[in-house]
């Protein structure tokens, strides 16, 4: 497998040599800035959840450029295995390749992220740098193992499975599941039964937890529902084109937004929380995380916009070919991502607030109400603009989808 791996190598093209370094500086990055998030802890005095809250928001945008990027890359290098069918590898054989070549790749940006800390943090804790490393080096792994199964490489050729999932119950009970076990831990607060303040600590944790992958999930219901919504109140054919295909595979736009959403939905609960004690260092650090967790959600939308792309070549080559300009596509584009932007991010910002007042609501002033709701109100439009924006860069990429 080794040998196979380096053959397929030498045989990469510029597209999937740039697509291998963004998996690698994707994983250098969530080293560092989970190592440092680790720090944080440092200012537990001056930001208290602050901890959590930085490690939570600058691992999981990071890990979702990786696995949109392993997504991406799994096409391409694919049409490469084709060959190797004709010999017999298997399609257990071609998703073994795609874990080794995903975990090498976050091996190798995991070390350089890791060395990074260690020079810039010679004074800070260094334990956790071996522990990361190997962290993020299986979900690289994990990554390219699973990016793989939607592709099928057989000796004709590569077919992406059209594999369109859309909402699903379960994770309407996540999001219900999560809210109950916070808000039980928010109300009942010291007066466990036994286990005293640290079940309320429990139940507020795991709330948070469940409720945010529950959010992220059942983004796909909003997301529909707005699109129909969009659809039905559609009076241009690109507006109704863009509403449609939102509309069609809404669990994929869900997935893609969700680093923006957890993005807004961190920065809306952080200014909700300087509203209330004042602006921290740990306030500052987590700001800076914020910024770089947006640059990292827009760089995954990128991702994210050229592999759907490659799944609408066809129509829009077909679309081109029957008189529609290519100006209008990009307007499609655009209005797509403010379709999937809009609610995943006005809901992300309300509750990025509403989690903070209901946690702390015994103190919480009234007054401060309006620093919260002016800073969730920006969250949500930076995430609609970064949306937009990737669309608008993604425009070019409609040329290099047309079929030769």
């Amino acid at each position: 497998m080794i040998t196979v791996l380096r053959m397929l190598h030498r045989g990469r093209s510029r597209a999937e040599r740039v697509r291998a370094r963004l998996v690698a500086a994707g994983a250098a990055a969530a080293t560092f800035l989970v190592c440092l998030a680790v720090s944080l802890a440092d200012y537990q005095d001056e930001g208290g959840s602050l901890t959590g809250l930085g490690l939570a928001l600058l691992a999981v945008p990071v890990a979702g450029l990786v696995h949109q990027a392993n997504r991406l890359a799994s096409a391409t290098r694919e049409r490469r295995l084709a060959a190797l069918r004709l010999a017999g590898a298997t399609p257990g054989d071609v998703r073994q390749l795609g874990a080794l070549e995903g975990g090498a790749l976050a091996l190798a940006g995991s070390l350089g992220g890791g060395v990074l800390y260690v020079v810039t943090h010679l004074s800070g804790p260094l334990p956790q740098v071996p522990v990361v490393v190997a962290v993020v080096t299986l979900g690289g792994i994990l990554s390219g193992a699973r990016a793989g199964r939607h592709v099928v490489a057989s000796p004709l050729g590569v077919i992406r499975r059209a594999r369109v999932r859309g909402p699903r119950v379960r994770d309407l009970v996540l999001v219900v599941a999560g809210v109950g076990l916070f808000v039980l831990g928010a109300v009942v607060k010291g007066r466990f039964p036994l286990v005293g303040k640290y079940g309320s600590a429990v139940a507020i944790t795991a709330g948070l937890v469940l409720l945010l992958f529950g959010v992220t999930l059942a983004a796909t219901w909003l997301i529909r529902a707005y699109a129909r919504r969009a659809g039905r109140r559609a009076r241009s054919a690109e507006a109704l084109l863009a509403a449609r295909l939102v509309e069609a595979d809404p669990r994929a736009w869900a997935r893609a937004m969700s680093v923006v959403s957890l993005t807004v939905f961190f920065g809306a609960g952080t200014g909700a929380q300087q509203a209330l004690v004042g602006y921290s260092q740990a306030h500052a650090l987590v700001d800076v995380a914020l910024l770089v967790a947006l640059a990292t959600s827009a760089v995954a939308l990128v991702v994210h916009q050229a592999e759907e792309l490659i799944d609408l070549r066809r129509p829009f080559a077909a679309l081109t070919a029957s008189g529609v300009p290519e100006r209008a596509l990009g307007g499609v584009l655009v209005r797509q991502a403010v379709i999937a932007a809009s609610p995943v991010c006005v809901v992300a910002a309300v509750s990025g607030v509403a989690v903070v007042v209901v946690t702390v609501m015994d103190v919480y002033r009234v007054q401060s109400l309006g620093w919260a709701v002016g800073r969730a109100a920006a969250m949500a439009g930076v995430g609609i603009l970064a949306a937009v924006l990737v669309a608008l860069a993604a425009r070019p990429l409609l040329r290099r989808a047309r079929p030769r």
